[in-house]
């Protein structure tokens, strides 16, 4: 049976105590808030980019067509100006002067009709504009929202990582001081099980939760102090805390 000092055997429950909070930590940054505030956040200003173009592509269009109704206005404005002067000008013999009325009076109803879609354009233009704003608004604030989360973000894990420098650090002062083919040993059975060692109190196995069967629990008892014993169901390095009465009895 392999040996073991008691008091390396108890210092394994101390690491083993620090791999759990350093498994800790580690899951806390893992899982930490701020990892799906952001992933929503992403996603929601992903969206409204998305439409931001849309929107700019949009305004883009109906600007290029309130272009063509200003030209189409200026066009008949145009055209009317020149029929008037020439119809005020005199020149005009009565057959023309009467083709001419005629014309000023198609080019009125037309600038009436281009006027309209004119307006209409540009209430379209009016619209999109504001709504744009109003998106710039949202992504504005939505930046602002992320930029806040990454920072607690960064705030957090700069605290674990201390945390985690901290106990890695006192971790490895304690399996300095423990027997190296202990170590080796608990380093194992921790690999292969997620946890190297379990204390035995109150006749039963910290690691898995059982209560050792009467046999195995008196030969705990009655092994050397040095002895390393090991859990019968779960595998872990099961320690004895001999000042524990509840397992010297």
């Amino acid at each position: 049976m392999p040996t073991a000092s008691p008091l390396d055997q108890l210092t394994l429950l101390d690491i083993h105590e620090l791999d759990t909070r350093f498994a800790t930590l580690v899951h806390a940054k893992r899982s930490h808030e701020t990892h799906a505030q952001l992933q929503s956040l992403d996603a929601q200003i992903s969206a409204l980019d998305a439409r931001m173009l849309a929107s700019r592509t949009g305004l883009a269009d109906t600007r290029r067509e309130l272009k063509r109704a200003e030209q189409d206005v200026e066009q008949v404005l145009t055209r009317l100006t020149k029929d008037r002067e020439l119809l005020d000008s005199g020149k005009l013999g009565h057959k023309d002067a009467m083709s001419v009325t005629e014309e000023i009076a198609s080019l009125t109803r037309r600038q009436d009709v281009v006027e309209q879609v004119q307006l209409e354009v540009m209430e379209r233009v009016e619209g999109t504009e504001a709504a744009l704003t109003q998106l710039d608004a949202m992504h504005a604030d939505l930046v602002q929202q992320r930029g806040d989360v990454q920072g607690e973000q960064v705030q957090a894990f700069a605290d674990l990582k201390a945390q985690a420098v901290e106990v890695a650090g006192e971790r490895k002062r304690l399996a300095a001081q423990v027997d190296p083919q202990l170590l080796k040993l608990y380093e194992a059975t921790k690999q292969r099980l997620g946890s190297g060692a379990a204390a035995l109190r109150a006749g039963r196995c910290t690691g898995c939760g059982l209560e050792l069967n009467p046999g195995d629990l008196d030969a705990a008892r009655t092994a050397p102090a040095d002895a390393i014993l090991r859990c019968e169901e779960c595998g872990r390095i099961l320690v004895r805390d001999f000042t524990d009465d509840s397992d010297a009895d």
